[in-house]
């Protein structure tokens, strides 16, 4: 091994444990890596060590990291997806560049993103962020009713399909009522899901997937599994804590990401 390589390949072998131990215990459940602020090299060393869905909260850094004159630039079966709250003059700008938008908290914003992906020319994947929680500072639809309204709305919307829920656990909470609430809010939008599901059973709402239930972070996603999550978001369980003053390493987020070896309330992941 070159000795210049070494600290880097010792990098993707710990990457590689942490997400083998994860994965053990998440069952059929996927693993997202969550890699706000971090470092072009960063996520192409978790590639490198197995990891092919990530997740990013911010609009500018997936620019940054995942695009080269407007185009997407990243290794073919990377998954890309915008987990965090997006503001609306932002869509055409990320539209382009992800697999998913986990985020949408409204029909207007459902809206925007259907005009931008039908300018695109794609199909966006989307899944609806509900605030189990009711915490006024978290994105998510508040209420079912607003959920269903969306739904029922989205039959007229081409360019969009809806394939799941999302949602993040409370946060404003006492931490000996955290796994409580969690619970609560975790097992509330997995009766959701399952009730939409059974509608669909029937012939309701033929036009959107129920497939994906995404729930649970770093300090929660065991009670997420628990409750029938279908995709994990993980961010420092597998970097490690962010230094949020030195965001993204001082890396080059322009670099080539192929020439490698190897809800929110904007989301705490």
């Amino acid at each position: 091994m070159n000795e210049e390589n070494a600290p880097r390949m010792e990098k993707i072998e710990e990457y590689e444990r942490i997400l083998k131990s994860i994965e053990s215990k998440i069952g059929d459940a996927r693993l997202m890596a969550v890699s706000k602020t971090r470092s072009l090299e960063e996520i192409m060393d978790a590639y490198s060590a197995g990891a092919r869905l990530f997740g990013e909260n911010h609009v500018q850094e997936i620019v940054e990291k995942f695009s080269k004159d407007g185009m997407p630039q990243k290794p073919q079966d990377l998954e890309l997806h915008m987990i965090g709250h997006l503001q609306s003059n932002k869509v055409n700008k990320v539209v382009p560049l992800v697999d998913m938008i986990e985020s949408i908290d409204s029909l207007e914003l459902l809206e925007k993103v259907d005009r931008a992906a039908q300018k695109a020319n794609k199909t966006m994947d989307v899944l609806l962020e509900v605030n189990t929680s009711g915490e006024v500072a978290k994105s998510g639809f508040g209420s079912e009713k607003e959920l269903f309204d969306c739904i029922d709305r989205a039959k007229e919307l081409r360019n969009i399909h809806i394939k799941g829920l999302m949602t993040v656990g409370p946060v404003a909470c006492r931490p000996q009522d955290k796994d409580r609430l969690t619970d609560e809010a975790f097992s509330y939008l997995k009766r959701l899901f399952d009730s939409i599901k059974n509608e669909m059973q029937s012939g309701k709402y033929p036009y959107i997937d129920m497939a994906v239930l995404s729930m649970g972070m770093s300090g929660d996603y065991m009670i997420g599994v628990a409750n029938g999550s279908t995709e994990v978001r993980i961010g420092t369980a597998i970097f490690g804590a962010r230094d949020y003053g030195q965001a993204g390493g001082g890396q080059n987020h322009n670099a080539d990401p192929t020439a490698t070896t190897a809800g929110t309330q904007k989301e705490p992941k």
